[in-house]
């Protein structure tokens, strides 16, 4: 009997995690979906409920999705993210540092966390399963967006490239592969609340099958990875 392999997402949003589940769903894969819920988002994929604000939660959820398939998770996806509006709309400099913490561990720490715990479950798979870690990412690790409400995610995507490009220059000798994903419009603006769900779910099915593209992988719906 074979093996199917499995995928564990990490934040269920109504337009990307959903979207990334049901392909890799499609694609024959056993799915876990945690989300701060633990709702059913798709249909075959097993629901946890995760705490994204506690990174000492995030190896439990490891552990359930190995208890539940039998074999590790070797396509990682974090998706989950969070922001503080700031109390003056017009200061970009009035969030609560407290809020700023907290928004920082969602959206940098327990990716971090997460990318830890697959590198951990990695060595218990064989040597030639490919291995991806891929988060969900936008233009704002290497553009400023002017926009104060845009802070603290700008703050976690910024924080979370650098140690995504480093892990992916690092484990390359593994062949373990680590993603920050973009997606952009065909001019390569900024996509903003319009990002694709089912463009994400076709191009991260393309990443976990380690096709080449640098670990800033910008792409285009219908097109998959474009330089920008």
């Amino acid at each position: 009997m074979v093996t199917k392999p499995v995928a564990l997402i990490l934040g269920a949003g109504p337009r990307v995690g959903t979207a990334v589940a049901e392909k890799f769903v499609s694609n024959g894969y056993n799915v876990a979906v945690a989300s701060r819920k633990g709702s059913q988002v798709t249909k075959g994929a097993l629901a946890l409920q995760a705490d994204f604000a506690n990174p000492e939660t995030i190896p439990g959820i490891f552990h359930t999705a190995i208890r539940e398939f039998g074999i590790s998770p070797s396509v990682v996806i974090y998706n989950a993210g969070t922001l503080t509006p700031p109390p003056d709309p017009e200061s970009v400099l009035s969030i609560p540092p407290k809020s700023v913490a907290s928004d920082l561990i969602v959206n940098t720490v327990s990716a971090y966390a997460a990318a830890q715990q697959a590198v951990l479950s990695w060595e218990a798979l064989p040597a030639e399963t490919k291995k991806t870690f891929i988060f969900t990412g936008n233009i704002q690790n290497i553009s400023i967006l002017p926009i104060p409400l845009m802070l603290d995610a700008g703050m976690g995507k910024s924080a979370s490239a650098y140690w995504i490009g480093a892990a992916d220059t690092l484990y390359a000798s593994k062949g373990y592969r680590f993603f920050y994903a973009d997606e952009r419009h065909v001019d390569g603006k900024n996509k903003g609340m319009s990002l694709d769900g089912a463009a994400h779910g076709s191009f991260y099915a393309q990443l976990a099958n380690h096709e080449t593209v640098p670990w800033h992988a910008t792409f285009v719906k219908d097109k998959g990875y474009v330089k920008f």
